[in-house]
């Protein structure tokens, strides 16, 4: 499920945590999230502007109190507009500024570290690690173990995600050597980082060493990129070694955004962080080195030490100009297989640890530990070993899980230890008044279906179970969502009266055919959003061909042998149904050569009324009555040439499946099916005439490849259409949060 994500932080200039912040929410929206970003602005606002993020501004990048109290105003109405589902702060201040809000608002709140802070004179008290805290190296994590106490369980490492297809070899740095009018016959060193006072040290030392490698290295070209606070007076150092050359040796960019041909137009890149791993992604061999230390020319014998501390250089010994020079000369005098070697072998290291998708999969895993869950609880014929119901409970948590994780499902059940055991749900006894009440109160929405919930034709307590169900969610101030369902028939007075309220003050109605949608405006139902889709069923898939061979070997019924599955239950007036049904079940065999596999959709009621059909019968026939799954029994309808069926849902799974199929109709919701599946009727069970039911096989037998082909086509419409049930409780979950 999409989420709405709000990162807050200080500012979009050029550095490494702004990078990656600019690239973590830019994947998130190719990923399907509706990103936004706070800041106080910068070079990329119009390069996530352009990718489809909104972009708020606030003074965010100053610690003064009249910036901090409007940044505070600013992101208190950013976050009333936007009504995110997390906000993602980043750096001290708009850490400390989201946390001093989130207990006001309530809002989920997580930050990431991609720094050290100091913690002196009162500095700790300015800073809010959030409910969780995403860090981008391990000594991050044990720096915020150690000086904030920050536990454990509460972090998470991740990486400096690189956009591999931006830095990469295929990128030209021709247009950069051309504005800058650098020679690329001559060797080039790009630079990148940010010019401040804490961050340029290695810029500072290369400008320093020009002259020297010059000496060694005629015609040696350094190209410097970004911008700071002490830009000015490292340009005019450089200013005055191109002076003292004569000729143009360091070209200071200033602040850029095209950093991938910045560092492409180079022939060696050095830089630490972030910048290092995109040079890498770009496959130039490169020396790290960097303000917190260096680390020198990388290669696969640094891999551990450099992953351990992001790249960053912490802990090791400082950047010296003389090692700094060995290593220039050094790298630029390697052969070109071995630079090329160096440059592959980087770029293999972000596609195996540095891949953008995953830094955002981290931080959505993150999200979902402080998002509170969408909590959907589901009334209806559960727990009471029906097959099709059974299915319909299965279709629905695997179409809503397989959306979001964040999405918690408690079902009220006839037989809690059987469904929590089988579908891995928290399961109420449906019975008890408390239980449920108490179940209610914890949930967002109730789910009310699907299945043929509301209608008296079996009896008016069933219903109005369900409508007490209903009338205690509304009471309780939660969702009412009709799902999938099949209405009626509700054939007495007072009932629809009953049912047209239910369904009038529900928040959503979704119904699986369109008689559905007939009965409830026959009703008086005026609502115009009465969304017709299609039996949750449909999005269901069966089980797997060896699982389906076993079964059917355990039955008697050989590999090549044709059947026609057969499904029949107890009703009353069905007289002597059974011993007509037999002799159409016969024809089946001697006409079509279709041996009869009776399966038992709810034991209790299918297993005496299936043994009495085949006693009666002349030609073989089998019971299966090994106890099976709705997704083992679809598979096995899907391995048959033909259903005959009573069960509505054995119907669904042949149609499901795209098996011919004829219906044999004991309830109005069969016809109904019948009707939406384009099929035919074998007969009404109260008065089976067995002519008219061969009569319909065999047409249907005489057109049995068109009409396979038809109904394969409308069973992929009814799938897309099954989909809209998730969607649009999805959409209404989404409104409220």
């Amino acid at each position: 499920m999409s989420k709405r994500i709000l990162m807050v932080t200080m500012g979009l200039d050029i550095g490494g945590a702004e990078t990656h912040i600019v690239e973590l929410a830019k994947q998130l929206k190719v990923m399907g999230h509706d990103v936004a970003v706070v800041s106080n602005g910068g070079v990329y606002v119009d390069e996530i502007t352009a990718a489809g993020i909104r972009h708020h501004s606030a003074p965010l990048n100053r610690r003064s109190i009249p910036c901090m109290l409007r940044s505070l105003v600013a992101l208190r109405r950013v976050i009333r507009q936007e009504k995110p589902d997390v906000v993602h702060a980043h750096a001290r201040i708009p850490g400390f500024l989201c946390g001093l809000l989130q207990p006001l608002m309530k809002f989920p709140f997580v930050t990431t570290a991609h720094w050290v802070f100091e913690t002196g004179g009162g500095l700790r008290w300015l800073t809010n690690w959030g409910q969780r805290t995403i860090a981008v190296s391990d000594d991050i994590k044990t720096y915020l173990m150690r000086e904030y106490g920050v536990a454990q369980e509460h972090i998470r490492i991740t990486i400096n995600g690189i956009d591999t297809d931006k830095f990469s070899p295929e990128v030209s740095g021709a247009d950069v050597q051309a504005e800058f009018g650098l020679d690329p016959a001559r060797p080039i060193v790009s630079y990148v980082s940010r010019m401040d006072a804490d961050r340029a040290l290695v810029a500072r030392q290369l400008i320093e060493i020009a002259p020297r490698l010059d000496k060694q290295v005629p015609g040696v070209q350094l190209l410097i990129a970004g911008g700071g606070n002490v830009f000015d007076e490292l340009d005019a150092m450089a200013q005055k070694v191109n002076t003292d050359l004569g000729r143009k040796m360091v070209t200071m960019t200033g602040p850029r955004t095209d950093i991938n041909r910045i560092v492409a137009a180079g022939h060696i890149f050095i830089g630490v962080s972030r910048a290092a791993l995109e040079a890498m992604a770009a496959g130039k061999p490169v020396i790290v080195a960097g303000n917190e230390g260096y680390h020198g020319l990388f290669g696969p014998e640094k891999l551990e030490q450099a992953r351990l501390g992001n790249f960053c250089c912490r802990g090791l010994p400082l950047s010296e100009p003389q090692t700094l020079l060995d290593d220039v000369v050094q790298a630029l005098s390697l052969s070109e297989d071995r630079r090329q070697g160096l440059g592959q072998y980087g770029r293999q290291v972000i596609f195996d640890y540095y891949s953008v998708r995953r830094m955002a999969q981290d931080c959505l895993d993150m999200y979902l530990q402080v998002i509170p869950p969408r909590r959907v609880l589901m009334s209806g014929y559960y727990g009471f070993s029906n097959a099709g119901d059974d299915a319909i409970l299965q279709s629905i948590r695997d179409s809503l899980q397989s959306s979001d994780e964040n999405v918690d499902i408690s079902v009220l059940s006839n037989d809690p230890a059987q469904t929590g055991g089988r579908y891995g749900l928290k399961a109420i006894p449906r019975f008890n008044l408390p239980a449920v009440w108490r179940a209610v109160g914890r949930c967002d929405v109730l789910l009310s279906g699907g299945g043929s919930l509301l209608q008296d034709h079996t009896s008016t307590r069933s219903l109005l179970y369900y409508l007490s169900v209903m009338s205690l969610a509304r009471l309780r101030g939660k969702k009412v969502v009709l799902y999938a369902n099949g209405i009626g028939p509700v054939n007495r007075p007072a009932n629809r009266r009953r049912v047209r309220r239910a369904v009038e003050k529900a928040d959503l109605v979704t119904l699986r055919d369109h008689n559905s949608r007939q009965e409830l405006e026959s009703m008086g139902v005026t609502r115009s959003d009465l969304h017709v889709t299609a039996d949750p069923v449909f999005s269901m898939s069966w089980a797997s061909d060896d699982r389906v061979n076993e079964i059917l070997q355990q039955a008697g019924m050989s590999a090549d042998q044709p059947f026609a599955v057969i499904s029949v239950r107890s009703w009353s007036g069905m007289a002597d149904f059974p011993d007509r049904l037999a002799e159409v079940c016969d024809h089946l065999y001697t006409a079509h050569g279709l041996t009869c596999l009776f399966v038992l959709m709810q034991p209790h009621l299918d297993r005496d009324i299936s043994r009495q059909v085949i006693s009666q019968m002349t030609s073989p026939a089998l019971l299966l009555e090994q106890p099976l799954t709705p997704a083992e029994i679809m598979g096995v309808i899907a391995r048959s040439r033909l259903c005959l069926a009573m069960r509505l849902h054995t119907l669904i799974f042949a149609a499901r499946a795209g098996v011919p199929l004829a219906g044999l109709v004991y309830d109005p919701k069969v016809s109904s099916y019948l009707s939406e599946l384009d099929m035919p009727c074998a007969g009404d069970v109260a008065n089976f005439d067995v002519r008219t039911a061969i009569g319909q096989l065999d047409i249907l037998m005489a057109d049995y490849d068109t009409r396979k082909a038809d109904l394969t086509r409308r069973s992929e419409q009814l799938t897309r259409a099954a989909e809209q049930n998730r969607q649009l409780l999805l959409e209404l979950l989404n409104e409220m949060h």
